[in-house]
């Protein structure tokens, strides 16, 4: 087990950072709900923080939730409106563009989470269809869906029947793409057959009373590390299945009172947003940085800063590691 003491936190004044990406320059990028909304691009040192708003002043703030990096410096934002989602890139000299709002002529719902597919395209997850979100808090909820968004082609619904699909991950191997599925308490994975095609759903491992899995993350041994929302915590799931807890920082009484609601079917945004714990403030995401790739960064749903910690083993490196970022690092406060 991780102690709490052992913890550092980096910035100050975030506003939901709930994703973190981490470069191999040492740049934390982070979402940001701040005014029109955007990212925090937080300096290796922890205390030089930029913020990055679109330029939407004729449209609803931008709400990232998922983001990831392309080569050059820009972003891409996966966006979790009230009702209506979408997939945005925002540059670095703060312009935006919409990259897909729509999927077989159907508006996209709210965006979760988005990530390179290796090389052909993008993966883009929904975690339901249901307005308000909150009513997919139901372990009898499957209505959420992936797309696949290629580089040349049109967009589709690479896989459905989801419970409340939250981030994806290609395997090291790049033969399987895997994903959480929150409020079903399930890890699944499809195995890659062609370019963002994808096979039938296999079950890699359930999840018990408390865990509500969501952030997904590899490590160098091919093991997968899963963030839990409401318990906070940080699990290890090995090429067995077997599950351990390294990380936990949750008020039993509170995640009980959770778990009733849940069993219930009664979860709404309380459950989520009243989480109770010493340091943490809801576990949502987890990326390898630091120059051998050993440092934790915890996104989290309800903190101001990044929390850090030193990992055990190596994370396997996203596509994203080298890219070119120097439009980013041009800001002086970033230096």
């Amino acid at each position: 087990m991780i102690d709490l003491a052992d913890i550092d936190f980096l910035g100050s004044g975030l506003k939901r950072p709930e994703c973190v990406l981490a470069h191999s320059s040492g740049l934390l990028i982070v979402p940001d709900w701040t005014g029109a909304g955007g990212v925090s691009l937080v300096a290796p040192h922890g205390v030089s923080i930029r913020h990055l708003a679109g330029d939407r002043p004729e449209s609803d703030p931008l709400r990232p939730n998922g983001i990831a990096l392309e080569d050059g410096g820009n972003i891409l934002l996966a966006h979790l409106g009230d009702e209506t989602g979408g997939l945005f890139r925002l540059r670095p000299d703060a312009t935006t563009e919409t990259v897909l709002d729509e999927v077989d002529g159907e508006k996209l719902p709210p965006c979760n989470f988005v990530i390179s597919d290796g090389g052909s395209g993008l993966f883009l997850t929904v975690s339901t269809r249901r307005v308000p979100r909150a009513l997919g808090y139901r372990k009898d909820v499957d209505d959420g869906f992936i797309v696949h968004i290629p580089y040349r082609g049109a967009p589709r619904i690479a896989a459905d029947g989801l419970g409340y699909t939250n981030e994806c991950m290609l395997h090291p191997s790049g033969r399987w793409l895997y994903v959480n599925e929150t409020f079903v308490r399930r890890m699944s994975r499809f195995k890659v057959t062609g370019r963002g095609k994808l096979g039938k759903r296999e079950t890699v491992c359930e999840f018990g009373a408390g865990i509500f899995p969501d952030g997904l993350a590899f490590d160098a041994d091919g093991n997968a590390w899963v963030t839990s929302i409401v318990s906070n915590c940080l699990v290890r799931i090995a090429a067995d299945g077997e599950q351990t807890i390294w990380l936990e920082d949750v008020d039993p009484d509170h995640l009980a009172w959770v778990e009733e609601a849940y069993q219930a079917n009664d979860m709404g945004r309380p459950h989520l947003d009243g989480v109770k714990s010493q340091v943490l403030g809801n576990i949502s995401n987890l990326a390898f940085g630091g120059a051998d790739l050993k440092t934790a960064y915890l996104g989290c749903l309800l903190g101001d800063s990044v929390a850090s910690f030193d990992m055990p083993v190596a994370g396997h490196p996203l596509p994203h590691w080298q890219a070119d970022i120097a439009p980013l690092l041009q800001a002086k406060d970033l230096a």
